[in-house]
């Protein structure tokens, strides 16, 4: 070896095995860091105690009970919709139409609701209207599906453009059904009789929508680790060609794969339609089918993981708000700490996965990261 060579100050390798206590450590790690550097940003730009602002973002999420059930209330659909991405990207097929599935379950519910709120029973019309937006959420979904595994489209491409299809096609059911005439928007939908309205339980409206959640996370959870489809798209996301060796027919589990995101997406629809915001608009879905797949990822699609990531997501989002609010700030500032924060996160998952290792130095050991 030549002994002029000058070894580099600083080397990257994989690391070959990390435990999971080790794992969350570096993660803490970083929000940790996160957070002093938000308070730094902070004093610099407003002159604010940062500890009130981390107070007022936690009061902002926590500070009473309506505001709990609000958190809960939007960490359920963000959850819904992260878990429907989960099977699709975990077996490699980049899902990005989350939002336009959403959609489309969102148009079903609101043409069953507006249709037939006069001719069926509550009980009926919401069967109904469940159905219906089962069946659209799949249908949007099945299309580029089909498409990949018959002609090997592109995927992202493909859900991309499903999104603006599906929120158009909104837009002009909005037009037809607007009211009063002229407003372009259609309102709280059968707001007199509630009809297709989903029922209050225990006196807590969003409760049920909450527990719909939890049971579709855990259904996920159990699908993905323990079912014969869970393991069959993990072996086609490893390698397509092993999959076919094996005798898998890997057209069949991408269409399978995508009908069942297209099924929770659409049952989304439907939350957010008959149980939360009773209503339909262009912009009812808020950009989830995105944000979901940030959330899917950050938790390596692990549905239980989904829980805390989704609920970080959240709470950045309301705390967000509440800080603007309180102390009359840009709501860009509170992005702007949501920026930070996530940047750590994401650049976290970098430390996980691979080892720094500084030049040694006369003779001692090198110092590893």
């Amino acid at each position: 070896m030549d002994k002029n060579k000058k070894e580099p100050l600083i080397h990257i390798t994989k690391r070959k095995a990390i435990s999971k206590k080790h794992e969350w450590a570096i993660r803490l790690g970083s929000i940790l860091i996160a957070l002093v550097v938000c308070a730094i940003i902070t004093t610099l730009t407003t002159h604010l105690n940062p500890i009130s602002v981390y107070a007022s973002m936690i009061d902002g999420s926590f500070g009473s009970e309506r505001k709990v059930w609000a958190l809960l209330k939007e960490l359920s659909i963000l959850l819904m919709v992260s878990v429907a991405l989960a099977p699709a990207f975990k077996m490699k097929f980049w899902n990005l139409g989350g939002g336009g599935q959403v959609m489309a379950g969102v148009l079903a519910t609101t043409t069953c609701m507006i249709t037939l709120g006069d001719k069926l029973p509550n009980g009926a019309l919401i069967l109904l209207s469940l159905v219906a937006a089962l069946f659209a959420g799949a249908l949007w979904a099945f299309i580029p599906a089909f498409c990949k595994a018959k002609w090997n489209t592109n995927e992202t491409l493909f859900t991309l453009m499903m999104n603006y299809v599906a929120t158009q096609i909104v837009a002009y059911f909005i037009i037809i059904w607007e009211s009063p005439k002229g407003s372009g928007k259609i309102g709280i939908v059968n707001q007199h009789t509630q009809a297709g309205w989903l029922p209050i339980i225990a006196g807590k409206q969003y409760l049920l929508p909450v527990l719909i959640s939890i049971a579709v996370t855990i259904f996920m959870y159990i699908y993905l680790k323990y079912s014969k489809q869970g393991y069959e798209l993990s072996v086609v996301g490893e390698s397509q060609n092993t999959a076919r060796y094996v005798g898998i027919n890997v057209g069949k589990v991408i269409i399978r794969t995508l009908i069942l995101c297209g099924l929770i997406c659409g049952l989304t629809g439907w939350l957010l339609v008959a149980g939360t915001d009773h209503t339909m608009t262009t912009t009812i879905e808020a950009g989830r089918g995105f944000l979901g797949v940030m959330v899917a990822w950050l938790a390596h699609f692990n549905p239980i993981g989904m829980v805390l990531s989704g609920l970080l997501m959240v709470f950045m989002n309301r705390g967000g708000g509440e800080i603007s609010t309180a102390f009359g700030l840009n709501k860009s500032f509170g992005d702007i700490l949501t920026g930070v924060i996530l940047f750590f996160v994401i650049g976290s998952e970098f430390f996980i996965n691979y080892q720094v290792h500084f030049r040694k130095s006369h003779g001692k050991e090198a110092a590893d990261v």
